[in-house]
């Protein structure tokens, strides 16, 4: 083969690299790549993007279980949220003992980061001051802030 089936390689090899990018990437308003479809894609609907993070929020703090706990040292907390000036909006309280927080730290990583995102594209100002955590009670075997 020479210099013209050289030519129609490195063709092929482009025509099949770009369809591999092509595939790869996902489309506004496409379906969801995270495992449960946690993954928050932007769509330029300001109150469609909010509505999305907000949907996620929801399903975490359905996740959420408070009751179960023994002692004040297995109620935890997790952040949720990203407000514009870094740092979480609030904080979930919850028992380790009977919360999936495989599950509910994977859904709340989605909603800070689909909030950074949020933030950044619609210009979001917010306070600036940086929230920690509550202390933590344990009452009637329901982890509480105090």
């Amino acid at each position: 083969m020479g210099r013209e089936g050289a030519m129609r390689r490195c063709a092929r090899l482009l025509a099949m690299v770009t369809a591999l990018v092509a595939c790869s990437q996902r489309t506004p308003g496409g379906a969801p790549s995270g495992p449960d479809g946690d993954k928050i894609v932007l769509t330029g609907d300001q109150k469609a993007d909010w509505a999305q993070i907000v949907a996620i929020e929801n399903e975490a703090k359905a996740l959420v279980k408070t009751d179960g706990c023994a002692a004040a040292g297995e109620c935890r907390t997790a952040p949720v949220g990203s407000k514009a000036c870094g740092g979480p909006r609030y904080y979930l309280v919850y028992c380790s003992r009977t919360t999936d927080s495989t599950a509910l730290f994977r859904k709340l990583d989605a909603v800070a980061a689909g909030e950074r995102e949020y933030n950044t594209r619609y210009k979001i100002v917010s306070t600036c001051e940086f929230r920690l955590p509550p202390q933590l009670a344990l009452s009637g075997g329901s982890c509480q802030a105090h």
